[in-house]
């Protein structure tokens, strides 16, 4: 997988599963490389799956992989992808810290899959490189990280280190980096065998396009709800958001019940509460400063409505979270 790879083949390429990874994203990376290999007729890709105290680890499918190794007994590598899924900060100790510094500083390819960007974000791995990450991760991620280049994009691969959003993206990118090694024909042959009909390039959007979300293709409707997501912390209202797209106040509230089943004023409202449930499970902000940033003007009217659409208080919701230098400090 390395770019500039110039080693005897073949190319090493480790996997280090933290636990809770995505088992579609991790397969996704490494079933090109298999398949690699069996239509080059050699072992061009040699992968070594590694944990950090050696033992298996079940993926966010509760599904178990056995690893080759963990931290103390595992080589230098010339490439290595952190694969992350749920939570990964739990599972960032001291040890796999210093560890990744130094794969690191021995010139390793580091990267990271789904949220493994968000590992190598905490221990500085990835200051001054652009990158990517899965997109629901993206928001809270650049709420923790906002001296860092975080897009939304399917892959990354920046000077030493490589970003991938997870899911089928993984695919892309590591055909990406099978052409550029070994030419595209091999990697379209790889992508035939795969079903996987176009490669797409690293700067696609992760998400389906509005229109495909909502179902529909009725522009006024398109074009309000891409301003509702654009203007969360400071809501606009109703009147104003008519003008904007070029519909009377009437006009919008038939638009919206006869498209979506609700109206403009409640759908609003979801969005700005489905973004404060994330930013609750995903950041160790305070409640009130997630209900300012989703366009409540107190903590009350915040909790009220946060009740009424989930049944619990936004404190409920909140999973217990280490502050990142207890996590990092954590001996195992």
């Amino acid at each position: 997988m390395r770019l500039d790879y110039a080693g005897p083949f073949p190319e090493p390429v480790g996997f280090l599963l933290v636990p809770r990874f995505s088992m579609m994203a991790f397969f996704s990376a490494v079933e090109p490389l298999r398949i690699a290999n069996r239509l080059a007729g050699r072992e061009l890709y040699r992968w070594l799956l590694i944990s950090e105290d050696g033992q298996p680890v079940t993926a966010s499918n509760d599904m178990t992989l056995l690893v080759d190794c963990g931290l103390a007994d595992a080589p230098s590598l010339p490439t290595l992808a952190v694969c992350a899924g749920f939570e990964p900060e739990r599972d960032l100790s001291r040890r796999l810290s210093q560890w990744l510094h130094r794969q690191a500083s021995e010139g390793c390819l580091l990267g990271g899959i789904d949220t493994g960007p968000l590992i190598l974000a905490e221990v500085g791995l990835l200051d001054g490189h652009r990158l990517t990450l899965h997109w629901e991760s993206l928001p809270a991620f650049r709420e923790r990280f906002p001296g860092l280049d975080a897009v939304e994009s399917l892959f990354e691969i920046d000077n030493r280190r490589f970003t991938c959003a997870g899911g089928a993206a993984a695919m892309d990118m590591t055909l990406s980096i099978i052409a550029s090694r070994h030419g595209q024909d091999l990697a379209d042959a790889i992508s035939e065998q795969l079903i996987h009909a176009r490669l797409r390039p690293r700067q696609d959007h992760q998400r389906l396009p509005l229109a495909k979300r909502l179902g529909t293709h009725r522009r006024p409707l398109v074009d309000a709800v891409a301003l509702m997501e654009q203007h969360l912390e400071q809501p606009l209202s109703m009147t104003a958001l008519s003008e904007r797209i070029g519909l009377s106040l009437r006009q919008l509230q038939r638009l919206f019940l006869e498209e979506l089943g609700k109206r403009p004023r409640d759908y609003y409202l979801e969005l700005r509460l489905d973004r404060a449930r994330h930013l609750l499970e995903e950041t160790d902000r305070d409640i009130l400063s997630i209900g300012l940033a989703c366009g409540f003007s107190s903590a009350s009217s915040f909790s009220r409505a946060y009740r009424q659409r989930y049944a619990q208080a936004p404190s409920d919701t909140r999973r217990p979270a280490a502050a990142p230098s207890s996590t990092i400090d954590r001996d195992q």
